[in-house]
């Protein structure tokens, strides 16, 4: 078992018990009655009764497209709709609205960027930094960058703690670094980074910063516009918000000197045969009819997070953490991966149980009535550095009790014995 050292718990000022009580889902059982504990939040989290009656209700009330007509219904969508992106941008510190462009979720940011951004201004022997930490999201899309540019791909290696050794960061950031793209906290090992500081140094060095926000956003009070990158993307079904939602910010004057990332109806600004001309941001960014009750539900989700205070969840998921390792020590033959200061990393702790297969864990898990995710977490290339083919992940968040640690730390040893540990 890997040696942790762990903070003092600080008194959570959630009221556990009421917010579970938003939280329908958190009421199934299985099949065989057991009730559910749900710990797979790094993957997607649950929705509060706020947000689903924020989506049914634009469906029932005010369904219609958005900034097109004229008539009562499209007008109060319109209002929903707007109204929305400045409550997301509030509660990620963004002033700027317009720099909030509307997306399916962090995919499709880290590709809006990567192709809009990456492939007009990339060139032969340019360089993209990425990390050995990244999801596929934020590799991918810079592998078929480079691969049509000529850009090469350099890499931040990690330590035996799963924290990037930035060390590094003065021998690989040169004039040939265009865009250094990283994610803020790994979804794999809960590691988070010091985006600041590298930030920091990759402006210094004249290069772009690319933030992938996916487990930052849900978790750590995060004022986007002083991390100093230029772009941060994020998704709104990892915050409580409906699947298909989520956004991506830039600097204003980096988005109004990009292309457009999709053509088609709302991003122009007047059409020709031959050619067209775009509407000033966000929507030349925002083709087609939006997924308006995404943003709508995205928004009751910011006001829900804001309403029990980021400090607060944060507090919460450390103090839920510490008592997760503390407990899962007592499991012989388990060991846990990241970071050993529980200050450097989010809600997510991955471990490895003996030689039992991830998969195999989580299903016994699952009979039991434990989610938890298991296999290579689209982070295959850590797996490799890491020397495991898979992991089993337990993610924590603001609904999660030490009740249900409990209940995870008893099912792992029913594990161990049905394997002959």
């Amino acid at each position: 078992m890997s040696s942790l050292s762990l903070p003092e718990a600080p008194a959570t000022p959630l009221d556990v018990e009421r917010i579970r009580q938003d939280f329908p889902i958190l009421r199934e059982t299985t099949a065989q009655g057991t009730p559910i504990v749900y710990l797979d939040n790094a993957a997607s989290t649950q929705k509060p009764r706020q947000v689903i009656d924020a989506i049914s209700g634009h469906y029932e009330r005010n369904n219609a497209n958005v900034h097109r007509g004229i008539h009562e219904l499209s007008n109060r969508a319109t209002d929903a709709y707007d109204h929305a992106r400045q409550r997301v941008a509030a509660l990620l510190g963004i002033t700027d609205t317009a720099e909030l462009i509307w997306t399916r979720g962090t995919t499709e940011g880290l590709n809006l960027v990567a192709y809009a951004y990456g492939m007009n201004n990339l060139r032969q022997g340019d360089e993209i930094l990425l990390s050995v930490l990244e999801h596929h999201s934020n590799l991918v899309p810079w592998q078929l960058v480079a691969q049509r540019t000529g850009a090469r791909l350099r890499f931040l290696e990690i330590d035996d703690q799963g924290r990037l050794d930035l060390s590094m960061l003065d021998h690989l950031l040169t004039e040939r670094t265009k865009i250094v793209s990283l994610t803020h906290v790994s979804n794999a090992l809960g590691t988070v980074n010091p985006i600041r500081e590298i930030a920091a140094k990759a402006k210094a060095a004249g290069a772009l910063m690319v933030v992938d926000g996916a487990q930052s956003a849900p978790h750590l009070p995060v004022d986007v516009p002083s991390l100093g990158a230029d772009f941060y993307a994020f998704s709104g079904h990892k915050m409580c918000g409906p699947t298909g939602s989520g956004g991506l910010w830039g600097r204003r004057e980096v988005l109004e000197a990009m292309p457009p990332f999709h053509g088609g109806g709302d991003m122009i600004e007047w059409v020709e045969l031959e050619s067209s001309t775009y509407a000033p941001i966000p929507a030349k960014f925002e083709a087609g009819t939006p997924n308006v009750a995404g943003a709508v539900g995205l928004g009751a989700a910011a006001d829900y997070l804001a309403g029990l205070g980021r400090d607060a969840i944060l507090a919460h998921e450390r103090a839920l953490v510490a008592y997760a390792v503390q407990r899962l020590g007592e499991i012989e033959d388990l060991t846990i991966l990241g970071p050993r200061n529980l200050e450097e990393r989010s809600g997510v702790v991955s471990f490895t149980l003996a030689d039992i297969h991830p998969h195999d864990l989580a299903t016994i898990l699952d009979s039991e009535g434990v989610a938890i995710r298991a296999g290579h977490h689209c982070t295959q290339p850590l797996m490799k550095c890491l020397g495991v083919g898979s992991t089993a992940r337990a993610s924590f968040y603001l609904y999660n009790t030490p009740a249900e640690v409990d209940t995870l730390v008893d099912a792992l040893h029913k594990a161990r014995g049905l394997f002959g540990y």
